[in-house]
């Protein structure tokens, strides 16, 4: 089943390597510039995935209302940020004799921060499966120009999408701060009944998911590079010179 396929044109997947040729290892091409940037990439994919889908904070409010004083209340939250499902702890087992009910955050971002994530787990994926590719089987690589346009067309699609997730992700991340900052006090309610005085107490630092927003746009400026570097590769970079070389050559 595997042979027909490989002959009906899928002779270029990677799995199908195996039966084509013999594994030749040749670790040098890591020290090639495509090499070296998809290790790049693979690690830095990582980190993405890391800074953001490994993120678990919280909120603290200080209340007082009756019977209570000074009672730290705290709202926990971590990825895939569905903030309207997470709800301040009690100040006490009355619930402020009956005043305070449960107060949830706004907003859910988790479409955006599995943007981000999800993408940054197929990259690490596809940046191993290519270096399989580029150490095994880099002479079958260069010899069928198939293998070069389909890892020119897929680097585009991952750096646009890089860019795409990244910037919707900045503008999720933002919009947690907000969700999770001291304007949240107004909002509540159950700080509004007489005799409960609420005050925004701290947030746990966000520095890490600004790192994985930076990590997003090295990301996409790397897969940008990697773009032109298989480009050169492909008959698409010879026919271009060859096309803008024949002028000058009629003269």
């Amino acid at each position: 089943m595997l042979q027909q396929l490989a002959g009906a044109g899928f002779c270029w997947l990677p799995w199908s390597l195996p039966m084509m040729v013999d594994l030749r290892m040749d670790f040098s091409m890591l020290l090639e510039p495509l090499g070296f940037v998809k290790v790049l990439e693979w690690i830095l994919a990582t980190f993405a995935f890391a800074t953001c889908g490994g993120f678990r904070g919280e909120t603290a409010l200080l209340v007082s209302c009756e019977g209570v004083v000074n009672k730290t209340v705290t709202a926990g939250f971590a990825y895939p940020f569905r903030l309207n499902t997470v709800a301040f702890s009690a100040p006490d087992p009355k619930g402020c004799g009956g005043t305070w009910t449960d107060v949830y955050l706004m907003g859910d971002f988790s479409s955006s921060a599995h943007f981000f994530v999800i993408l940054a787990a197929l990259v690490f994926l596809y940046s191993v499966t290519a270096l399989v590719v580029y150490i095994g089987y880099n002479h079958v690589y260069q010899q069928n120009n198939k293998f070069p346009l389909t890892d020119l067309a897929i680097s585009v699609l991952i750096a646009f999408l890089w860019l795409v997730s990244t910037f919707v992700w900045a503008k999720a991340l933002a919009d947690i701060k907000v969700s999770t900052g001291a304007s949240i006090v107004p909002g509540i309610e159950s700080c509004k009944a007489p005799g409960t005085i609420c005050h925004f107490l701290s947030v746990t630092s966000m520095g890490i998911l600004n790192v994985s927003v930076v990590f997003g746009l090295v990301n996409a400026v790397l897969w940008a590079v990697n773009v032109w570097l298989i480009y050169k590769d492909t008959n698409l970079h010879s026919q271009w010179n060859r096309i803008s070389e024949s002028p000058a050559e009629r003269v």
